[in-house]
């Protein structure tokens, strides 16, 4: 596989990258300096087990990783996040702790996941947080599950396969056309050493899980008749420079009611929904910015007092 294709592949796994694509493959991979999990395991949901690990005590928050990646890719904002609230992260199908399945890969099926993974901890619901791939299958619980979301917030995630740039379509339908070729170029890069260390069958199961991705990942999806059926608060946070257009993110907002009046000055048209572009940012490095954190964490506060 070329360069030019593992490029456009990363591309699409939603993956934050720290070091130059060039480099993946030869630099030894490290787990960020993460707090220490308080409780980790597996939870029978929906006829599969899932990985979770759980940080700080309080309200419950659902963390919901990119593709291609594991809880550990909220880095800082982890512990932020932990301050004042339980942190409950999941590894979806296919990645991290919880590996290839052997079912077909869905949003559908992923969001039930979450949802029964919430009362099977014994809440009636909890605030979901998620990052591309994992924002996706937020929305999909708040749609298909809304009994069980508390809050909502979707961090440059996409409501229809449109809503990515072309040159992110390419990376996604690359990984379905050769998903050998794609694992075993992948081999040594942060992403599939991040998985070793954490799925059940480690480095045996790394091919079987890019070709249950990669069956997945390139589907054509358009939620946008259901999005204003969403009923939880929800907060949609994307990079200026992000892999979703702009434009559908700004829609994806107008979609759910907001903006579609002025808030006048004592603020009574303002709806419950909130929007926030991030500046600097791109897909890749925004998950790993405590901008994130900032901004969420006063959403699920409430925003008890407007900005100063």
């Amino acid at each position: 596989m070329t360069k030019r294709a593992l490029l456009s592949i990363v591309a699409a796994a939603t993956l934050c990258l720290a070091a130059p694509i060039a480099t993946l493959a030869q630099e030894t991979f490290q787990m960020p300096q993460l707090p220490t999990p308080i409780e980790s395991g597996f939870a029978d949901v929906n006829g599969v087990k899932i990985w979770y690990q759980t940080y700080g005590e309080g309200d419950p928050l659902i963390l919901i990783h990119g593709g291609f990646g594991s809880v550990e890719m909220f880095g800082p904002n982890l512990e932020a996040l932990s301050q004042d609230r339980k942190v409950i992260g999941v590894d979806l199908q296919a990645h991290g702790g919880t590996g290839p399945l052997g079912r077909p890969m869905s949003f559908e099926a992923m969001a039930t996941d979450i949802a029964e993974f919430i009362t099977t901890l014994g809440y009636d619901n909890a605030d979901v947080m998620g990052y591309s791939l994992g924002g996706a299958v937020a929305l999909r619980v708040a749609i298909d599950h809304p009994e069980v979301v508390d809050r909502l917030v979707i961090v440059s995630a996409a409501y229809a396969y449109s809503n990515w740039h072309e040159y992110n379509f390419e990376g996604m339908r690359a990984i379905n056309a050769d998903p050998e070729g794609t694992a075993e170029s992948m081999v040594g890069s942060p992403m599939h050493q991040g998985y070793v260390m954490k799925a059940p069958g480690g480095e045996a199961s790394w091919v079987d899980a890019v070709k249950e991705f990669g069956a997945f990942i390139g589907t054509d999806y358009d939620w946008s008749a259901e999005v204003p059926n969403v009923t939880a608060p929800t907060l949609v946070v994307v990079g200026d420079w992000d892999a979703v257009r702009i434009g559908a993110a700004t829609r994806f907002f107008e979609m759910l009611g907001g903006g579609a009046q002025d808030a006048q000055w004592d603020r009574s048209g303002m709806g419950q929904n909130h929007f926030a572009v991030i500046p600097n940012a791109t897909h890749y490095d925004i998950i790993n910015s405590t901008a994130v954190s900032e901004i969420a964490i006063p959403f699920f506060d409430g925003y008890t007092q407007p900005p100063q």
